[in-house]
């Protein structure tokens, strides 16, 4: 029976993939062979020695504790691409909203509760919300994911002119733009030129506040930029003091910090790009498939610090083993099962940066003599017998 902790309120569209006879699932668990998480943090959390996968009901990981993880052998994953329509739909809605002050205008109709004749002062007023619109105009698609591709292809549908910058883009990604995409060289080629720029790249080292005073300098001036992937992505203090000085018009963020809320021309979305009940089913789905996979057959698929590995089982018994990225982890490994005269039916061997996972099937039974062999030789974090 495998035990799952969920973290946060899972879709029953997902946890009902989960059979009764195989599974234990709830949000108070002793002892989890693996945790079921949405936005709950898990930076500070005390990993149960138990666990071996956590499995991220939604595309970013940064509430979870990942290089520990790796250090510890647990497999993270994430579902990426299972909320992209989602975000994608509530992008274009930023999109339009970032000329046509249509926030603004609401929130302005909302005031005129005392007004005699709301109707006629609007007809007076509504000249100071005018804004241009978005056909024919420029936008900038940085990061050409599983969402970027998707608002990248709905920008050109809008009569839009399109350029993507990506330069770690996936073959399948590269498959989903639409031709007519142009294909930025570098990222100032892309920021230098447009009307609007779209932020969909993920947030790293490399990434965290390379929206800057630096870049602001080469925009057009009015400039809209909309960010629905990570706050951080923008230094704060660098794009208020551009939209001070109209360098940037408008500035449509989903994750509303509180040095923004009060910032002429920024409009606030409480974080709302993947809340949708088709989202939130569709990450489910996804990330309890992956886990089941991983947990009943060792298999990864949309890991984010292990790399993918699947196998079709054909040996009578199958060892899983995580280690760290070093020289010789598989020679020591096929030696000890060779002294044991365990004989190898199949195996597969992927790295991934730091670290390394393997499958191994095997025709003989296992004995605790030999995981024991295993486990004890330096750099591997974890086995698993199947």
């Amino acid at each position: 029976m495998y035990k799952i902790q969920t973290l946060n309120k899972i879709s029953t569209n997902g946890l009902d993939l989960l059979a009764r006879d195989k599974y234990e699932y709830a949000s108070e668990i002793l002892s989890p062979d693996a945790i079921l998480v949405r936005s709950q943090q898990m930076l500070d959390m005390e990993l149960p020695k138990s666990l071996l996968a956590v499995a991220r009901a939604g595309a970013g990981v940064n509430n979870i504790p990942v290089e520990k993880c790796s250090e510890r052998g647990i497999v993270v994953f994430n579902t990426p691409g299972a909320n992209a329509n989602g975000v994608k739909e509530l992008v274009v809605a930023g999109l339009i909203m970032s000329s046509r002050k249509i926030f603004e205008g609401i929130s302005w109709a909302k005031t005129l509760t005392k007004e005699a004749d709301a109707l006629k002062t609007i007809e007076k007023g509504k000249s100071n919300f005018e804004g241009p619109e978005i056909m024919g105009k420029k936008i900038g698609v940085i990061g050409l994911g599983a969402i970027g591709v998707r608002v990248a292809n709905a920008a050109y549908a809008l009569g839009m002119e399109v350029a993507g910058y990506d330069p770690f883009i996936s073959i399948e990604a590269a498959w989903g733009v639409s031709r007519n995409v142009r294909k930025a060289a570098n990222l100032d080629s892309v920021i230098v030129d447009s009307d609007y720029i779209t932020l969909h790249c993920p947030l790293n080292k490399d990434t965290k506040g390379f929206l800057n005073k630096k870049k602001f300098a080469i925009m057009k001036k009015g400039v809209k930029i909309l960010n629905f992937a990570r706050g951080e992505l923008v230094n704060n203090p660098d794009l208020i003091e551009a939209i001070k000085e109209g360098i940037v018009s408008k500035y449509i963020t989903d994750f509303p910090s509180n040095d923004l809320l009060n910032v002429d021309n920024v409009i606030p979305i409480p974080h709302l790009g993947a809340s949708t009940p088709e989202s939130e089913e569709n990450c489910a789905i996804m990330a309890v498939n992956q886990l089941r996979d991983f947990l009943e057959s060792g298999n990864i698929s949309n890991s984010v610090n292990y790399p993918e590995c699947v196998l079709a089982q054909t040996g009578k018994t199958r060892i899983t083993i995580a280690n760290r990225n070093v020289p010789n982890i598989i020679g020591q490994i096929t030696q000890t099962l060779a002294n044991h005269k365990i004989n190898i039916a199949d195996m597969l061997n992927k790295s991934q940066g730091n670290y390394a996972y393997n499958i191994i099937d095997v025709d003989n039974n296992f004995n605790d003599n030999v995981l024991k062999e295993i486990t004890s030789v330096k750099d591997i974090l974890m086995v698993r017998v199947i």
